[in-house]
């Protein structure tokens, strides 16, 4: 019986690791400052999946929580049904805080992983930020339009590393 509690218990610890994860061979950013990349950012381009089909003018704002966390407020607009939808989350950095990787629950204690893999070093200005796998892929910039060049460089970034770019939805602001 101790055999068994002992396997499921190592079968939902690699279940919830595996959520807050990172793809394979991707690395996140280092020497990263969390405050600042506080603040509102645009998304860009993003990986369809249900939670944001058909919003135009999304945007994320990160703000720090009084436990130390991060507040995360997710907003866009539905055109179909002329309306904002928005949803509140929380957020922890994972492991060594000076590299670009955070756990996000936006549903009790369940956490997906947020990983920044390129990063605006100067002025955080723009970030590409993978989930736990290579189907979650976000391009996010302080301002709604973006440099076209810096986009095409990091849509060739992160085709290199493996993801799907030629699925991205570029959002309309």
């Amino acid at each position: 019986m101790k055999k068994i509690i002992r396997h499921i218990c190592l079968f939902l610890s690699a279940l919830v690791t595996g959520c807050i994860g990172v793809p394979e061979n991707v690395k996140p950013v280092d020497n990263f400052d969390m405050r600042k990349y506080l603040g509102k950012w645009h998304e860009i381009a993003r990986l369809d999946h249900s939670f944001e089909r058909g919003l135009i003018k999304v945007t994320a704002d990160y703000t720090l929580g009084e436990d130390g966390g991060i507040i995360v407020l997710n907003r866009g607009f539905d055109p179909r049904r002329k309306k904002w939808k928005e949803i509140e989350g929380k957020g922890y950095l994972v492991g060594d805080p000076s590299v670009g990787r955070l756990k996000v629950s936006f549903f009790g204690p369940f956490y997906g992983g947020y990983n920044i893999i390129e990063l605006d070093r100067n002025d955080y200005q723009y970030a590409l930020v993978c989930g736990p796998n290579k189907s979650y892929l976000w391009i996010l910039a302080r301002d709604p339009m973006i440099d076209r060049e810096i986009v095409k460089r990091l849509v060739a970034g992160a085709a290199s590393l493996g993801f799907d770019t030629g699925q991205l939805i570029y959002v309309e602001h």
